[in-house]
């Protein structure tokens, strides 16, 4: 079988949260390897977030060279490429940095390419199928790739469960004597704005569609995030009409979240939604039609108009957060 690395990118001396999830990709790949991390850097910084993966790894690489002190992934891709054998799987977070990364690698790698994959379904024979979208997001469909020179795979963030921590692993100095000079030059790095609030870190999430059927009707749902101390999310056509930015959508053409609890509120269920709900949250699906796909994978399904539900649910927990305050009085 193919050796398998992840590539984890790390800021402030602390290694990204893909990292557990891109173990568990590679375990979809052979459940018997052992990846190595790989990590490019410069300084004390590269150090310890090389550390912090050794409970998750059992090797990591760091490819350490001053011209690496920045993002720039023209230089990091001259760099993998001197220490990653070929026929390899290498697995990279779909990013920005990795979409920059990625195509150019495995072109220099002779390895096929697949972005933004949500799940690895079958290996073997020389071939891998992945499950990915297409037609921005509308569909999901099975790729078949051949792998026999190897592949890159950029893995969407939270599309994979985070592995538990089970190694002890050690830290191997990769040096390089390629030279790592490029055309292009680092300026600076400009933070995304990400919206008022990060959905991808909500326990609980009062996610509302179609059925909230007008822009003025999602005070309502937020005075029950509020009421639960959370956030509202939203389905594709919530943004599509321009009621909530797209920072608050959740789907394979939004974000993927990871909740504990997951209120879905006048959402059908449609597979492009679904898809990005990872982590097997509590779901109650609240919807006037009692035949809405969501129901097949709610814990909980409530027929009724969520435009009358809401407001009884934020009175209801409202009454008991204050019944608490008085008993602990």
């Amino acid at each position: 079988m193919a050796r398998i690395f992840a590539y984890v990118p790390h800021a402030g001396g602390v290694a990204d949260e893909a990292a557990a999830e891109l173990l568990t990709a590679a375990a979809k790949n052979d459940a018997g390897a052992a990846p190595v991390a790989i990590l490019t850097g410069w300084g004390p910084e590269l150090d310890q977030a090389a550390e912090s993966l050794k409970p998750l790894f059992s090797e990591i690489w760091k490819v350490s060279a001053e011209a690496l002190a920045q993002p720039n992934a023209e230089v990091v891709r001259k760099a993998l490429i001197e220490v990653i054998p070929a026929g390899s799987i290498v697995l990279v977070p779909h990013s920005h940095f990795g979409w920059d990364l990625s195509p150019g690698l495995s072109i220099k790698l002779n390895a096929a390419y697949l972005p933004d994959v949500l799940d690895i379904v079958a290996v073997g024979g020389g071939s891998l199928t992945a499950v990915r979208t297409e037609f921005g997001g509308q569909i999901s469909v099975h790729v078949r790739c051949d792998i026999s020179t190897g592949v890159v795979i950029n893995t969407r963030p939270g599309a994979f469960a985070a592995a538990a921590p089970s190694a002890s692993g050690a830290v191997v100095d990769k040096p390089i004597t390629s030279d790592l000079t490029s055309g292009r030059r680092y300026l600076q790095t400009i933070e995304a704005e990400g919206g008022d609030v990060d959905i991808t870190k909500q326990n609980v999430l009062v996610s509302i569609g179609r059925g909230i059927q007008e822009a003025d009707n999602i005070e309502i749902a937020q005075e029950l995030a509020d009421a639960l101390g959370c956030a509202v999310s939203c389905s594709r056509p919530v943004v599509d009409a321009k009621w909530l930015d797209k920072s608050r959508q959740i789907g394979s053409s939004g974000k993927t979240v990871k909740p504990k609890v997951y209120l879905a509120l006048g959402i059908s269920g449609s597979f492009q939604h679904l898809a990005g709900l990872k982590g097997n949250p509590f779901i109650i699906a609240v919807n006037k039609n009692s035949k809405a796909p969501i129901f097949r994978v709610a814990q909980v399904g409530i027929v009724d108009d969520i435009l009358e539900f809401m407001p009884a649910l934020t009175e209801r927990v409202r009454q008991q957060g204050s019944m608490a305050q008085g008993a602990g009085r």
